[in-house]
């Protein structure tokens, strides 16, 4: 359960986002770095695909690195190991995006420490897209397509 004040937070990051930056973006339509970009994509979010294979994935450019990114970023969003988030946030800040995102499973106290020190809001060891459902703002992920 969310407290109030979180629920608030969450709900202004949403609200304020346009365009997320996907760290580990997946082609494998079986993952959580498909499924969940997807998804928040179909709610009307910019997605752009980080991966260092390139190519292209939902229909957008995939960036090698976010610093090859030369759009405005709301939030970056990791599905990457816990141990390459510190860079990663270096990263977000050096793009300027506003959020450091890491979904479930993944916490580095470090990440947040460099990000906090630099302004980012940071969310850690939550899924972007089942938060995005759970505040009622979709369906969800894993919500049947017509839904």
């Amino acid at each position: 359960m969310m407290g109030t004040s979180e629920r608030e937070q969450l709900l202004h990051i949403y609200a304020k986002t346009r365009t997320i930056a996907v760290v580990g973006a997946s082609a494998d339509e079986s993952k959580a770095g498909h499924q969940v970009p997807r998804y928040l994509q179909r709610q009307g979010y910019r997605i752009l695909p980080v991966n260092p294979r390139g190519g292209e994935l939902f229909g957008e450019h995939v960036f090698r690195s976010l610093a090859e990114i030369d759009v405005p970023v709301d939030v970056v969003e990791v599905f990457r190991h816990a141990q390459e988030a510190p860079e990663i946030a270096r990263q977000a800040i050096a793009i300027g995006a506003k959020v450091l995102w890491l979904q479930v499973g993944i916490v580095s106290e470090e990440a947040r420490q460099i990000a906090e020190a630099a302004g980012l809001t940071v969310v850690m060891n939550r899924c972007m897209g089942e938060t995005h459902a759970l505040l009622r703002l979709g369906p969800g992920p894993h919500a049947p397509l017509d839904a």
